[in-house]
């Protein structure tokens, strides 16, 4: 045991070497008009900037259907177009800056995954009370998810989501474990982070509620009055914060939650019964061709292949363009034998799963029981308001609003309880034999991570 804790120390360090790797090929290869509603968040930036530095202006619905986003996303690409086009001469700046923003945000979200990271670190250095801050089980089973290459190569929201709720919840693991007293300066960190989130996507919102249901699980009377006053006023500055950005939408669209595609009311019935349960044929395309068109508008299944693979072809696969890479047409062949193989990982994070809801049965948790059931609850309030999401605005007959980007932030926090589960087997001889597997599998799916638009 004790060579192989000597040579995990190692393994750690080529394991971030590949991650960087990874980044930078992707960096060189990728090009950012290539993702989800990549023209529509372009206009949103060419929008942005063109009132910079002198005026601060949002698009509405006629500049881009990306209107309902808010800021945050948008600024450092936008700084980069003010920079670019008062030192460029073109016929058409606004175009000819398009792959510099795009190019200096990769590099730019890029840090912010490896910041990501270094906090979540963080985290289980305190929770473990190590000295030592890399940390393979961790390191593998965030950097095993496919979707993370794909996620920060574009420019998009979730990214910022993902930076800063590991922010938050290294600050949230501070306040468990000094019993939730704080001091001022903890609750305006906490509510800048909030109006960070908020200010980020919509998607993080679906952590909030979690925050107050947390309430219900701390079992002192004197430690939830004092927790409640920190989230009160903590929600208080976030709200202060974003608000402005929810109510301009709600002053010219009429909703807080304005959207690029008209609700309906809510039914489960909005979706046909194979979205729910998938059934017939087209179940073996998961193991076998898991991208478009096949098993169309099937929730867990196109989630699965979107978290492993490239479902919907935006990144390692592309139906519109095959000139675009090499081996396209073999694409998703590899794409089933990662679905296959990525079972490993995915039966580990159901333990995960399964792991928080224990903890949060428990009575008398102690601080890291009190952090594991927060982020179980947080689990919990994303799947089901990302299962709202997509019942209130169906996509039919494609589901194309059913995309592992989306949920990112569900996809690292159910690692986060896959590591604590598998920590408690860390001293078992199964133990290296379960990091044997995971490796095995992160250097299968290691081309997955890579583009494919070459």
């Amino acid at each position: 045991m004790k060579k192989f804790i000597l040579s995990e120390k190692y393994i750690s360090f080529l394991l971030i070497l590949s991650i960087i790797y990874l980044l930078i090929f992707n960096i060189v290869k990728y090009d950012p008009l290539n993702g989800y509603d990549a023209e529509a968040h372009h206009s949103y930036i060419d929008f942005f900037s063109m009132y910079l530095p002198y005026d601060i202006k949002l698009p509405n619905v006629k500049d881009t259907r990306e209107f309902f986003n808010p800021p945050i996303p948008y600024i450092f690409p936008s700084i980069v177009q003010v920079i670019c086009r008062n030192t460029i001469s073109s016929n058409d700046i606004m175009r000819a800056c398009q792959p510099i923003y795009g190019l200096y945000t990769q590099i730019f979200q890029s840090i912010l995954y490896l910041i990501s990271i270094y906090f979540y670190l963080k985290i289980f250095k305190n929770i473990r009370n190590d000295k030592k801050l890399l940390d393979f089980s961790l390191l593998i089973f965030v950097s095993i998810l496919v979707v993370n290459y794909k996620t920060f190569s574009m420019i998009r929201g979730e990214p910022y989501i993902i930076f800063f709720n590991s922010i938050i919840l290294y600050r949230f693991y501070k306040l468990c474990s000094n019993s939730f007293l704080y001091k001022k300066k903890d609750i305006v960190i906490f509510g800048l982070l909030i109006g960070f989130l908020a200010l980020s996507r919509q998607w993080a919102f679906l952590l909030f509620p979690a925050y107050f249901l947390f309430t219900f699980f701390i079992e002192k009377k004197e430690e939830k009055i004092t927790y409640f006053k920190f989230m009160f006023y903590s929600f208080l500055i976030g709200f202060f914060i974003s608000s402005w950005f929810y109510f301009g939408l709600f002053l010219e669209y009429g909703s807080f939650t304005a959207f690029n595609k008209e609700p309906v009311s809510f039914s489960f019935k909005n979706q046909p019964i194979s979205f729910y349960l998938p059934f017939g044929d087209e179940i073996s395309y998961i193991f076998s061709k898991p991208i478009r068109p096949y098993f169309s508008n099937q929730f867990l299944p196109i989630l699965y292949s979107d978290l492993w693979g490239d479902y919907w072809g935006y990144f390692k696969f592309t139906s519109k363009n095959i000139s675009l890479g090499k081996n396209q047409l073999m694409v998703g062949d590899y794409l089933a034998r990662v679905n296959i193989v990525s079972l490993i990982p995915t039966i580990l994070m159901i333990l995960g799963v399964s792991f928080g809801f224990k903890t949060a049965k428990k009575l008398n948790k102690n601080k890291n029981d009190l952090f594991f059931t927060y982020i179980f609850l947080a689990i919990t309030t994303t799947f089901i308001g990302y299962l709202w999401f997509l019942i209130k605005y169906p996509a039919l007959p494609t589901g194309d609003t059913n995309k592992a980007t989306y949920m990112i932030q569900l996809f690292h926090m159910i690692s986060l309880l896959s590591v604590a589960y598998l920590d408690k087997y860390n001293k078992s001889a199964k133990y290296p034999f379960v990091i044997f597997l995971l490796i095995a599998v992160y250097i299968h799916n290691y081309s997955a991570g890579l583009t494919g638009f070459l």
